[in-house]
């Protein structure tokens, strides 16, 4: 008979190298972050179902409420290519005594593209721990609640 195609790579958490780089990315993000009022930099960086990587930083303005954070600036890119679907996101920051956490709205834009994926907050030595969207924004309001 002829050969199967290989399996496509399971859903879920990214392993090895490929994780290695997701967190890789969201340090290199967070270098380029421009944030002059609160010097808190975030890189995040976002792996979509087919395997690319976009990754984000936080963007202030002096107008305070224009800010955008790193987690929403790697979504709206992934989005404005044509990425609807994502498995995980890495967020990094320069704390070192605990993990960073995305704020709410950020939660709440990652939830429009569902609950079952990862998020891993890391601590400035690189240390992480993982997180399923669904622990971070529990009894959420999404997409399919519009057609109740």
């Amino acid at each position: 008979g002829g050969q199967r195609p290989a399996p496509a790579a399971p859903p879920g958490q990214p392993q090895g190298e490929r994780l290695q780089l997701l967190l890789r990315r969201s340090q290199e993000a967070k270098n380029c972050a421009y944030c002059p009022y609160s010097r808190f930099p975030v890189g995040a960086a976002l792996l979509t179902a087919s395997g690319e990587i976009f990754s984000g930083c936080n963007v202030e303005n002096a107008c305070y409420s224009l800010g955008v954070c790193a987690e929403r600036t790697a979504i709206q890119k992934a989005i404005s290519e044509g990425h609807t679907s994502f498995r995980a996101m890495a967020i990094t920051s320069d704390i070192g005594d605990s993990f960073i956490v995305p704020c709410g709205a950020c939660r709440q834009v990652m939830r429009e593209f569902g609950t079952d994926w990862d998020i891993y907050l890391t601590k400035a030595d690189g240390t992480y721990i993982v997180k399923r969207l669904e622990e971070l924004l529990p009894l959420s309001f999404g997409p399919e609640d519009l057609k109740k």
